[in-house]
């Protein structure tokens, strides 16, 4: 897969992966809050909704190459050098 076609597929994915999890807290909430009338099965399954969302946005952001970025911040998060503060 070329590049520019990676990058595109994996924002899509976190994109939807963001939309399906903010959708199913969405449905669970208001499921609690006002009786729709859905069964318990719909509520239930936005629950896992939720970690399926999170799921496809992983995805999206391994395919997008995204992953990187986070690794790289979290070496320099705990191996930067200590004895260069800014304040005494």
């Amino acid at each position: 897969m070329k590049r520019k076609s990676a990058h595109i597929i994996g924002n899509v994915l976190m994109g939807l992966g963001m939309v399906m999890m903010i959708g199913s807290i969405g449905v669970n909430l208001f499921a609690h809050v006002i009786n729709f009338g859905l069964s318990e099965l719909v509520t239930n399954g936005s629950l896992f909704g939720i970690f399926v969302g999170a799921m496809v946005w992983l995805v999206g952001a391994r395919v997008g190459g995204r992953e990187k970025v986070a690794d790289r911040y979290w070496v320099l998060k705990h191996y930067s050098r200590k004895d260069n503060h800014r304040y005494p």
